[in-house]
């Protein structure tokens, strides 16, 4: 699985790319392809304010539902309305067309303590 070098991870799947006042986030190819098939996201509000840690959306599948946890403290100023009629553009493309949500944020540092793509790629093989 080709893991994209221009963006950071968490230990809960979820990415973030973009290095100025505005991060996209969504969820790892890894963690589309455990969930299996996505039948439903529900995407954060648009306006809403998140912290650290806080809980965004959900990703429904045939299998489980997953949390989506925020990594950066900020607002919602945009979500990916094609995920509402088509969930599974995440298990297509889960690293573009997938994108869940745009959030604006106060500080990017947070985003330091988060694993580049070869961590991420050595954490993987560590959780199987």
């Amino acid at each position: 699985m080709s893991i994209p070098t221009d963006r950071k991870y968490c230990e809960t799947h979820e990415w973030f790319a973009g290095a100025e006042d505005t991060i996209t986030m969504g969820i790892s190819q890894f963690a589309a392809d455990e969930l299996t098939d996505i039948t439903y996201v529900e995407l954060p509000e648009i306006g809403k304010v998140v912290s650290v840690g806080d809980v965004v959306g959900e990703v429904e599948s045939v299998k489980a539902t997953s949390e989506i946890f925020s990594a950066v403290d900020g607002e919602i100023i945009e979500v990916n309305e094609n995920l509402a009629g088509h969930p599974e553009l995440i298990n297509d493309d889960a690293f573009d067309k997938g994108w869940i949500a745009k959030i604006k944020v106060s500080s990017t540092a947070s985003l330091e303590s988060l694993m580049d793509a070869e961590q991420y790629k050595t954490f993987m093989a560590g959780a199987h």
